[in-house]
């Protein structure tokens, strides 16, 4: 029997008209993501408006994605983005450094070996929404540690559902933020994310609490402990701190 995922990729799907979103965020929605099933085994492709329309969410409909954290080496700590308003998902909301998508628009980006294809994705994100020079941001150097199946609504009409692969990367980074994507930005330490989690003045994208609240802390407490001689932390030395060869579902 096909699967939720599989059986959406075949299925009549929704659609909307974008004319009353901002132009950029609109005309981004026309990029490609990858469709997976639920082991994220690439099924096909579709438009990101199509793959974010709850309608179609609820039928299964599934793809790939990416959350990128990157940590500043000489005090580990964490880089925060708060969304821009003109977002169609989930606007206004902090979250980790860059959440996006491998784009099937790119052959590169649909590399699975040693996780390439989202490597890339991540790199080139993290310059279009922060501004950071690819050169600071080397595919090799992110390190690579589980991906999660989850599903998120945004204000009911849209959403999310993800197969999210989650990337570290600690790097020194000059950021020039793209103010049609984020608003502001943040380096934060653990009990400095803790607190901002506490005060209910501050929305948080699903995806970065469900991350935070079951694996983030535990690595980052890692990432300091193994810090080198020189008082420097380094994602490489996550390597075999999580099992990555599985989906650990979510939903």
């Amino acid at each position: 029997m096909s699967s939720p995922a599989v059986l959406a990729a075949r299925a009549a799907l929704a659609s909307i008209d974008l004319t009353s979103y901002d132009p950029e965020q609109s005309r981004l929605m026309d990029e490609k993501c990858i469709l997976v099933d639920e082991q994220d085994n690439a099924i096909g492709a579709m438009d990101k408006k199509t793959c974010h329309l709850m309608e179609n969410i609820n039928k299964g409909l599934l793809h790939r994605a990416f959350s990128a954290f990157v940590f500043r080496p000489s005090d580990g700590k964490l880089l925060l983005q708060q969304r821009a308003a003109e977002k169609i998902t989930f606007p206004d909301m902090w979250t980790n450094t860059c959440c996006s998508h491998p784009l099937d628009d790119f052959e590169e980006e649909k590399i699975e070996e040693s996780q390439l294809g989202v490597r890339i994705a991540a790199s080139r994100k993290l310059e279009h929404e922060l501004g950071i020079p690819q050169s600071q941001t080397p595919v090799d150097e992110f390190q690579y540690l589980t991906k999660i199946h989850y599903l998120a609504p945004s204000n009911g009409m849209w959403g999310e559902h993800e197969v999210d692969y989650i990337l570290f990367l600690t790097a020194d980074v000059t950021v020039t933020p793209n103010k049609n994507e984020i608003q502001d930005y943040k380096y934060v330490d653990k009990a400095e994310l803790q607190a901002m989690f506490n005060d209910s003045s501050n929305s948080f994208t699903p995806w970065f609490k469900l991350i935070a609240r079951d694996f983030l802390f535990g690595w980052w407490d890692t990432l300091v402990q193994r810090q080198g001689f020189d008082g420097r932390v380094y994602a490489k030395t996550l390597i075999g701190v999580a099992d990555g060869s599985k989906v650990v579902k979510m939903v």
